[in-house]
């Protein structure tokens, strides 16, 4: 599963200009080697961003270096960064009827 994201404003990458970002889902092993989720609950379950941690898998997911997702433009990050969480809150498939 993936997701492609216009940017509000491009960003570079290399010499390439890029006005799309696209997000693949994370493995278990990626999640594993960054060691925690993009997102904190509230003492009343509301979700929150972690921002550094939002960033780390932007750039895992996207395919892209870390120097990429600090060009980012914040309305950009924002979206990235929930659309990111939105693989974690959301089932991947339905699992089998028996």
């Amino acid at each position: 599963m993936s997701i492609t994201i216009k940017l509000a404003a491009p960003v570079t990458e290399g010499d390439q200009q890029l006005t799309e970002i696209t997000l693949r889902r994370p493995t278990v092993q990626e999640v594993r080697a960054i060691k925690a989720l993009p997102y904190k609950l509230d003492k009343n379950e509301d979700v929150f961003l972690d921002t550094e941690v939002s960033a780390k898998y932007i750039a895992v997911c996207a395919g892209v270096p870390p120097s990429t997702v600090n060009q980012l433009d914040l309305a950009d990050f924002n979206t990235l960064s929930w659309r990111v969480t939105s693989f974690f809150l959301n089932a991947g498939s339905k699992p089998p009827t028996p």
